[in-house]
């Protein structure tokens, strides 16, 4: 149980009620908080955290191009990590590290100090009831873009940006989907409210390329994956068009290595998975599970 967990905040570990900031601090107020999710997985060798590395990389890039300070060195940061996770004790799960200013503020900029930083560990079996995760979705195109660089720099993973995912999935959910995919402000497809968008079309994997998206770590472990699989990747602008031309459709993120689409918008897909969407989900599974001689270097234990 959630309460049950102990949560590492401003370098104490504490127990799970204690992990508070004001109503009035910045990052609740102005969306200020940055933040990455990662998963770790029970594997021979005890839990593995995935890719532990880039996400540190990641949260570095995102306090630097929001102009924050972080508290820590990122060999600290894992450090912490590798504490939280030890002290809860579980074997499988996710991590979410939360950045954010705790001091109250009233205008719109921050406090000129370092930010606060906590870690929780969590199992979403133990923690968050029966709701296991689904084995294939349904989109639809969103109404709303995607946030546009000349806005907001879209790479930083902060709480703000993330309103703009909400309403794509607020959109889906009334509309009877399971999710949606985004437009950017050129009529690209973009991605979805957290995740990224993958199609098959004639054995090649196709993806929208990286310029009003998140860089996202289960994105880059896919394209990675498919090129030492043998199968010919393409990063490059796309149209809603290829809702209608192509073989398979998947959706990707921390929680969700790989999520296989049966329906888009009025479209039906069969067989789901598709050959090429199953031959990755396994691939990365058997990676996260340590039992793949693919990229071991993306998995870190602690010590």
């Amino acid at each position: 149980m959630l309460e049950d967990r102990l949560v590492y905040v401003n370098r104490e570990i504490v127990p799970w009620d204690q992990a508070q900031v004001h109503l009035m601090s910045h990052s609740f107020g102005r969306g200020s908080a940055i933040f990455e999710v990662l998963s770790f997985h029970d594997t021979a060798g005890g839990p593995a955290i995935f890719r532990l590395g880039d996400h540190l990389d990641r949260l570095a890039t995102t306090a630097g191009l929001l102009s924050m300070q972080l508290p820590l060195s990122m060999e600290e940061l894992r450090g912490v990590i590798f504490q939280a996770l030890k002290a809860n004790g579980l074997r499988r799960g996710f991590i979410k590290i939360i950045a954010y200013y705790g001091q109250i503020a009233f205008g719109p900029e921050p406090p000129q100090e370092p930010l606060h930083l906590s870690v929780f560990t969590i199992d979403p079996a133990q923690d968050l009831g029966d709701h296991p995760l689904p084995d294939k979705i349904s989109l639809c195109l969103s109404k709303w873009c995607k946030l546009d660089n000349r806005t907001v720099p879209v790479k930083a993973k902060a709480a703000a940006n993330y309103l703009n995912g909400m309403m794509s999935r607020l959109e889906a959910r009334e509309r009877g989907f399971d999710n949606a995919i985004m437009l950017d402000t050129s009529g690209n497809l973009a991605e979805g409210a957290t995740e990224s968008v993958f199609f098959v079309q004639g054995g090649k994997l196709l993806t929208p390329a990286l310029d009003n998206i998140l860089d996202s770590i289960t994105r880059k472990s896919i394209l990675e994956l498919a090129r030492a699989l043998g199968i010919p990747v393409l990063e490059t602008e796309l149209t809603p068009d290829i809702f209608q031309t192509c073989d398979e459709v998947f959706l990707s993120g921390t929680p969700l290595k790989v999520v296989p689409v049966h329906a888009m918008e009025q479209r039906r897909l069969e067989p789901v998975p598709g050959p090429l969407s199953r031959k990755l989900a396994q691939a990365l599974g058997d990676i996260c599970d340590g039992e793949s001689d693919l990229f071991p270097q993306w998995l870190e234990r602690p010590e």
